[in-house]
């Protein structure tokens, strides 16, 4: 199948393999910042066939693990209203709250929708304007566009029954928040492929220069993440950092220009809290006063729900690499994919739930 096994040939993997071990000559801390990535590196064993020393930590790049406490609360209260149809994506349904999850919620009468694009929600709204339609915008870059184009078509029909209630986060300021932080161990990124194609390379530029750290563009499938790999070593090696796209089957340079401009009419910068790091400047989106009608958050006015994480759950220092998921003491005994205690064990690009899922080691003699 094109664009499947050829990026799965396992002597080509054996060549890539024997390529990086050959250029690294010192130990390099790397950080893969897509959740697809980690769950493809975990689940092929990528990091255990690495040569010594070269070490992978695994980034914050899963957009449901990063929506904060306090906006699943949020979520939750408005989900509850008997006039709200509240609509998501399924990921989002067993994302626990302080109390309960969105699944609870609907288990209790909350009519509670799982869609496969906003624009099913947008539908909803048209067909049952006695409803107050919400749909849960959460996510990188990549998912922004498509929320966008929802509320041009909401306002472009004339929907007063449909809104967002959103939490959209940014790459770049988390790699500066990451290599600003005392504890960092990054030497260089594996940067999201399918980000940089929506954003395209320059949003990058700033921080390799910055920070002197290579960072390269990377796609999912194993040869692809050899391949990043290989090329991030290689500018270690040579002193150099630079943003390096090897996705170009995907990626280009300026990203998606129709995509961007949509998102920078709909859009503008704001500070977001991301859940388990806090509070990071500049790296999410809310919506622009133009478009500020359809704030769920305002329209319901659940601005004010506040949280506080359970001291149980260190999805944070996981989320920022500083330890493997196994080193969190809840790992496999109060948190499992069952019962959660965050949403790095929920989410499919989740780090926890792909180490569950993937290289489980016996938790407490079970």
């Amino acid at each position: 199948m094109k664009h499947l096994d050829e990026f799965n040939d396992p002597e080509l993997a054996r060549r890539l393999l024997d390529e990086i071990a050959r250029v690294s000559t010192r130990p390099a801390v790397l950080m893969e910042v897509c959740g697809g990535q980690t769950h493809s590196i975990i689940r092929h064993g990528i990091d255990q066939l690495l040569p010594p020393g070269l070490e992978l930590l695994h980034g914050p790049g899963c957009p449901v693990c990063v929506t904060p406490l306090e906006t699943i609360d949020r979520a939750l209260a408005i989900a509850a209203l008997t006039d709200v149809m509240f609509c998501s994506f399924g990921d989002m349904l067993r994302v626990p709250g302080s109390t309960h999850d969105l699944l609870t919620v609907k288990s209790r009468g909350g009519d509670v929708r799982v869609v496969y694009s906003p624009l099913d929600a947008v539908r909803l709204a048209e067909r049952h304007p006695e409803r107050q339609v919400v749909f849960f915008a959460v996510g990188f870059e990549t998912t922004a566009p498509a929320n966008a184009l929802a509320v041009e078509q909401a306002r472009r029909l004339g929907l007063d029954n449909f809104s967002l209630l959103v939490s959209h986060v940014l790459v770049p300021p988390a790699l500066e928040a990451i290599l600003q932080a005392p504890t960092c161990r990054v030497q260089g990124f594996l940067a999201a492929g399918h980000v940089c194609a929506v954003m395209g390379v320059d949003q990058y530029r700033a921080v390799c220069d910055r920070y002197r750290v290579p960072i390269v563009i990377t796609g999912f499938e194993p040869l692809d993440l050899l391949d990043g790999i290989r090329r991030a070593v290689v500018q270690l090696e040579t002193g150099r950092a630079q943003v390096e796209n090897a996705y170009t089957r995907v990626v280009r340079d300026e990203g998606n220009p129709v995509a961007r401009a949509l998102l920078a009419r709909v859009f503008e910068v704001c500070d977001r809290t991301w859940r388990g790091i806090g509070l990071i400047p500049d790296s999410g989106w809310r919506l622009r006063p133009d478009f500020r009608a359809f704030d769920a958050e305002a329209r319901f006015d659940v601005g004010r729900i506040h949280a506080v994480e359970s001291p149980l759950c260190h999805s944070g220092e996981v989320l920022q690499g500083l330890i493997a998921p196994t080193g969190c003491p809840a790992f496999g005994r109060e948190c499992t994919p069952r019962t959660p205690l965050g949403a790095t064990m929920v989410s499919d690009e989740g780090t926890c739930a792909a180490y569950f899922t993937h290289r489980r080691v016996a938790v407490g003699g079970d």
